[in-house]
């Protein structure tokens, strides 16, 4: 089991690791709904069918804060929230190359490929495509390598990923978006690091932040 972050009725926040499939998928492999399920059975000693709404979605080589809804109340709140920008993403990716400029708001338009589970970038709108936006700014800086802080405006395909392959910094260690080596852990140099939002619910203020995963470089940077 992944360390859990946050955890009430309605809602369940756990620290997701670069390896783990956030929902099952052809691959086969147990996924992370999968394990809370189990999990939330055994806790509360619950028979049959237990639910468990996924909210959001990472990336499998991606770390950091996963969401998901132990209500279909809660689900149907969130999901509309995510929709509505009401929750703020705020991610950490390290890149080897000095951005553009030091902050910046970015928009590109995003194409899936879905056979090679890619998106494509374009300056401008084409048949198929979806506006992708973030803005990003410098947080650090260790040898040859910056530590970008990104807060994601809309939640495209790989959105983080291509758009800052296509300002030439590919994110440390994604092969697929044009990094020239990959990361001994398997994963890439991106993780959620934390989510704001007003409980569903509860209406109350959320913060969960999710520790840097083991290994790389994100301790070096002393980011709070």
């Amino acid at each position: 089991m992944p360390e859990i972050l946050y955890e009430d009725n309605h809602l369940i926040a756990v620290s997701k690791r670069p390896s783990d499939l956030s929902q099952g998928d052809k691959s086969g492999d147990t996924s992370l709904d999968t394990e809370l399920k189990k999990y939330l059975a055994a806790k509360y000693n619950k028979p049959g069918e237990v639910f468990l709404g996924v909210v959001h979605r990472l990336d499998r080589p991606v770390s950091g804060v996963i969401l998901y809804a132990r209500t279909s109340k809660a689900l149907s709140r969130m999901n509309e929230m995510f929709r509505s920008s009401m929750v703020k993403k705020t991610y950490l990716a390290i890149v080897k190359k000095h951005p553009p400029d030091n902050t910046a708001t970015i928009t590109h338009f995003l194409k899936r490929n879905e056979k090679q589970n890619k998106s494509y970038v374009f300056d401008k709108e084409v048949k198929g495509s979806k506006e992708a936006r973030l803005t990003y700014t410098i947080a650090g800086r260790w040898d040859r390598y910056y530590l970008l802080e990104i807060e994601l405006h809309t939640g495209r395909h790989h959105q983080i990923r291509a758009q800052l392959a296509a300002i030439g910094c590919p994110v440390k260690g994604d092969l697929k978006y044009g990094f020239d080596r990959y990361n001994e852990n398997g994963g890439i140099s991106l993780m959620a690091r934390r989510l704001e939002f007003i409980h569903p619910v509860k209406k109350e203020k959320i913060v969960i932040t999710a520790p840097f995963p083991e290994g790389d470089l994100w301790k070096i940077f002393n980011y709070e």
